[in-house]
């Protein structure tokens, strides 16, 4: 902490447990003059002598029950701060702000378009106070106003959600959803509060560790029994934790459904925070269980999106490969093209309701070049419960450039599915026709990482959920975020199973746009589109030939 002597800082708000914690961190660990102010009991006026604190850090109380801003007591501290011509504001806020959805990508960044429709009433409550202390303090232009979007504080005897989440005798989740979770040491916070009062120039920052810890891990470091409820079912969930004197807001358990994650790059940036402990060591801390970090740091870290490979190694060992050989009896060429180190990007004709041709390819590579492919995924694929489990632990990834560049910057395979999701709803007569690529944001990618393009065709994935028809049915494309709702036999209950249609997955020589032209030429549209084209035609070709050497759909 590198905040210079003699800088008195105040700490403000009603949020006993934490802002105690804070202020002893801050006067062991920093060469600031701090002392703190709250609402602790009763009716309570706040009081600052002008010119008398350098700093005002804020720390707002948590509604019983919500896990969210007290907005009076914030309005209170924010004109006490004005009449006390206080220079620099410092707002605890949270990274709760992000309302988590199945469209969440993960790893947000502060420059991410916040969701501001009040969907969930915890996020609309942060964003309420962020948006008070912005117009209390913006219009003041003497006045510097530091935002921190603190991941969760687990705090001993804390009135917030995570807190009770891992001190409960029993825990309510959600089945089918084990989301990645940032778990913020309460001494790292202290840290980037003595940053954000030396180094900042103002402005919004997320303060998070670095590294992740699946929900499920962390509830059994904590030794929490769970109580798994079907997602849909908020207001049975909310009825079960009265009685254990854990009422909460049914939009709070959205942050044990969906991911939240954000990016700590900003603040490593500009003001020169770098937590010293990762989410399983601020577990860990809490839990008062040093055997249990010992126990993670030698099994390895998580990894950042939730990819599980014991999972993988233990389900396809049992279930992948008699699907690989024995029911779609997989016939493979080609796999010499696939780059067996570095980057590449993986391009894909993808058939059928349940991405099994994508997990069928990445078992293959798994298996024979010990290569992880992480495919980016619609938000549909991660809404639901189980298909939510299974996708991540495949290591699926949201949608969206900043995923895409997290994959190819780490020299890893990235896999994509050029069509989108209405290429996964072909009717079965149209079902080797390739749609158009869209915007070809994959030659974009190619072109500024310097990666290959492996093209890949699958004949006889389609054949396994043939669609014969689709419903435009608005209920259920608000409900599922699918386009139509298809007319297959393979649906529940006419025959519950995928067909065992006969499959052939060719791999194609990859195209290496990026030795023909520069990085800047993602930005040229001819020369995207041209490269997508011809990516496009190969492809085609290779359907047309291996579906005109097929005599049947389940013999080949």
């Amino acid at each position: 902490m590198s905040t210079p002597n003699g800088t008195r800082l105040l700490i403000l708000g009603a949020n006993v447990a934490l802002s105690q914690t804070l202020c002893e961190a801050l006067r062991g660990g920093s060469p600031l003059s701090v002392e703190r102010q709250g609402a602790f009991e009763g009716d309570f006026e706040y009081s600052i002598d002008p010119g008398s604190v350098d700093v005002a850090v804020f720390v707002p109380a948590i509604e019983e029950g919500l896990s969210a801003p007290d907005l009076t007591d914030a309005q209170s501290v924010f004109e006490t701060c004005l009449r006390a011509g206080v220079r620099h504001v410092v707002i605890v806020s949270s990274s709760a702000v992000y309302a988590p959805s199945s469209k969440n990508p993960g790893f947000i960044s502060e420059a991410r378009p916040l969701v501001r429709d009040g969907s969930n009433s915890v996020s609309a409550a942060w964003l309420k106070l962020e948006a008070l202390a912005q117009k209390t303090f913006m219009a003041e232009a003497r006045v510097k106003l530091t935002i921190l979007r603190a991941a969760p504080v687990l705090l001993p005897g804390g009135r917030d959600f995570f807190s009770r989440l891992f001190s409960h005798k029993l825990t309510v989740t959600l089945a089918g959803h084990d989301p990645s979770l940032q778990l913020l040491s309460p001494g790292d916070l202290a840290a980037a509060i003595a940053q954000a009062a030396d180094r900042s120039p103002g402005g919004v920052f997320n303060i998070a560790p670095d590294g992740v810890v699946p929900l499920k891990a962390a509830l059994q470091m904590a030794r929490a029994p769970q109580m798994p409820l079907m997602p849909g079912l908020p207001s049975l969930a909310r009825a079960a934790l009265k009685p254990l004197g854990n009422g909460e807001s049914v939009d709070r358990f959205d942050y044990i459904r969906f991911s939240f994650t954000v990016s700590n790059l900003k603040a490593k940036q500009e003001l020169g925070f770098t937590p010293l402990r990762n989410s399983s060591s601020a577990l860990c801390e809490f839990l008062e269980r040093p055997e249990a970090e010992a126990a993670i740091t030698a099994k390895g870290s998580f990894d950042a999106f939730g990819m599980d490979k014991e999972y993988i190694a233990r389900t396809g060992k049992r279930f992948f490969d008699f699907l690989f050989r024995h029911y779609w009896r997989i016939e493979v060429e080609g796999l010499e093209y696939v780059p067996k180190t570095g980057r590449g990007i993986l391009l894909g004709l993808h058939r059928g309701l349940i991405a099994w041709d994508g997990i069928m390819v990445f078992h293959l590579l798994v298996q024979r070049l010990s290569r992880y492919p992480r495919f980016l995924v619609h938000p549909a694929g991660f809404r639901f419960p189980f298909l939510f489990d299974v996708t991540t632990k495949l290591g699926g990834i949201p949608a969206c450039q900043e995923n895409a560049d997290f994959v190819l910057e780490n020299d890893e395979l990235l896999g994509i599915f050029p069509e989108g999701i209405r290429g996964v709803f072909s009717l079965y007569k149209e079902a080797y026709q390739l749609r158009k690529f869209g915007r070809s944001d994959f030659v974009k990618m190619a072109l500024r990482h310097r990666a290959p393009i492996i093209p890949f065709v699958i004949v006889g994935s389609a054949e396994a959920y043939p669609i014969l028809g689709k419903l435009d049915w608005s209920w259920w494309k608000r409900t599922t975020e699918w386009p139509f709702f298809p007319i297959t036999p393979t649906l529940f209950p006419l025959i519950p199973l995928p067909l065992p249609s006969k499959w052939r997955i060719r791999f194609l020589p990859a195209l290496l746009p990026h030795l023909d032209y520069p990085p800047e030429a993602a930005r040229n549209a001819t020369v995207v589109r041209a490269i997508s084209d011809r990516v496009r035609n190969a492809m085609g070709e290779a359907v047309r030939e291996m579906t005109s050497q097929r005599r049947s759909m389940f013999f080949g």
